[in-house]
């Protein structure tokens, strides 16, 4: 008996009133101000919040007391933290800017580079040599710079996305053009001619 008062004592945080305890008030095992209070509150009440699309239980008893007069509070709007517009933000390997600019440059270079080769039958590495190495610098300084502007003003694209055209659709395109052009260039080096000459 006095074993089982001494550990509820332990767990409540009283001292232990033993012949041999102190009064100084501190439990013969634990000081009581290290131990939490256990005080036992008639005010305790329990609230469940359902999901959205899910239906009320009508089984449940309805609260008593003053609970049940106060309005639920409403949920306040989940806000999208606004986009980072540093320059070291957007050019990080995982920012907007990098995969999104090589991407464009690479589907406007793949069709290019077809386009030419269908129209003149040059390969790839002609086409390069013959101005196309002055007309790909100046394509990627103005495309960059145009995929640049709405970022450093902090649009996303993922705002201006919808259908069909949507951000990740241009992503998926854009490393399909990545690989297309690598894959382009390596055939006509393998092969010696371009693409589609026999």
């Amino acid at each position: 008996m006095t074993t089982s008062f001494a550990m509820q004592s332990i767990i409540l945080g009283s001292p232990v009133k033993l012949s041999q305890s102190r009064n100084d008030g501190l439990n013969q095992f634990v000081p009581s101000c290290y131990l939490p209070r256990l005080h036992r509150s008639s005010r305790l009440r329990v609230k469940c919040i359902s999901e959205e699309g899910e239906k009320l239980d009508k089984s449940s008893t309805p609260l008593t007391d003053s609970a049940a007069t106060v309005p639920k509070p409403t949920p306040a709007p989940f806000a999208k933290p606004k986009p980072s517009t540093n320059f070291s933000d957007i050019f990080s390997f995982s920012g907007p800017a990098p995969e999104r600019i090589n991407g464009r440059l690479a589907m406007i270079g793949f069709v290019a580079a077809i386009g030419v080769e269908l129209a003149n039958g040059a390969d790839l590495s002609a086409q390069l040599s013959n101005g196309g190495l002055s007309w790909f610098l100046g394509s990627s300084a103005l495309l960059t710079l145009a995929s640049l502007i709405p970022l450093f003003q902090g649009v996303t694209v993922e705002s201006k996305s919808d259908g069909i055209m949507s951000a990740d659709a241009e992503i998926w395109n854009g490393r399909f053009a990545m690989l297309g052009l690598v894959a382009l260039a390596f055939t006509e080096y393998v092969k010696g001619a371009g693409l589609f000459q026999v």
